[in-house]
């Protein structure tokens, strides 16, 4: 069972600065429309090559466009041991859809 947050408690653990790992796991392709604020960009299929980067004590919430294929990688994570990874459910169409804040890449 994956743990899932919506984009209004998303929005209120970063206005409150709460310490966590934001994951946009997107293909090059997607993130040059914009990210969320404080995410990092590591695409899905690098996340096995990238996984010792990863803090198994730090809370990661992982997104892509929909939250299917973030949802598939925290399944990977929890499976690799990482009991504290979080599907942002909708992804970054529910994100931008409540009117929440987009950076430029980079």
């Amino acid at each position: 069972m994956v743990k899932e947050i919506n984009s209004q408690e998303l929005e209120s653990k970063l206005a409150a600065n709460e310490d966590i790992y934001l994951l946009d796991i997107r293909s090059e392709a997607e993130v040059v429309g914009g990210m969320l604020p404080r995410s990092t960009h590591l695409p899905m299929h690098l996340i096995p090559l990238k996984i010792t980067e990863l803090s198994p004590d730090k809370e990661i919430v992982l997104y892509c466009r929909s939250g299917a294929r973030s949802y598939h990688a925290c399944m990977y994570l929890k499976q690799q041991g990482f009991d504290n990874v979080i599907n942002l459910r909708g992804g970054i169409i529910d994100w931008a859809r409540n009117g929440y804040r987009i950076v430029a890449n980079g």
